[in-house]
């Protein structure tokens, strides 16, 4: 089985397009080594936003009574950079991350805010093939590893 593969089991996704996998596997270190090979920002933009909506989901539906005062910061707290790049290293994406030479001799593979970007980008292609249906068991795995109040 291809490290790609795995990735998909983890996930529980099998994506339709390996493209669009590769693209969110790919820093922009390397889209700018490789031309014209696009890099994963558009998809973190993506997958920000359809994370912050599931996270946010879920925080109401766990206490649909709490202010916003509360249920920010709690959306917060498992969002944060720490947060991803702690789900990401679940997933071993920085083993799979496609770095230029310059981030791969300075230890991007580990680096917080790109395995944080990463996810996103994978949690965004997951919301493009498969809406937030897809999206919302991923995010429930992930979350019930790390936050229980998610």
């Amino acid at each position: 089985m291809s490290p790609a593969e795995h990735l998909e089991r983890r996930l529980g996704h099998r994506f339709r397009d390996p493209a669009l996998l590769e693209r969110a596997l790919t820093h922009a270190s390397y889209a700018n080594e490789h031309p014209p090979c696009a890099h994963n920002e558009a998809l973190a933009f993506v997958g920000d936003a359809a994370l912050g909506l599931v996270v946010a989901e879920r925080l109401f539906a766990a206490d649909p009574l709490a202010p916003v005062g509360v249920l920010t910061p709690r959306r917060a707290a498992l969002v944060s950079g720490a947060a991803l790049a702690q789900w990401a290293a679940s997933l071993d994406l920085g083993a799979l991350l496609r770095l230029g030479r310059g981030e791969e001799q300075t230890g991007g593979r580990a680096r917080e805010s790109i395995l944080a970007t990463t996810l996103e980008a994978v949690l965004g292609a997951v919301y493009l093939e498969s809406g937030l249906d897809g999206l919302r068991p991923l995010v429930a795995r992930l979350a019930a590893a790390s936050a229980p109040a998610c």
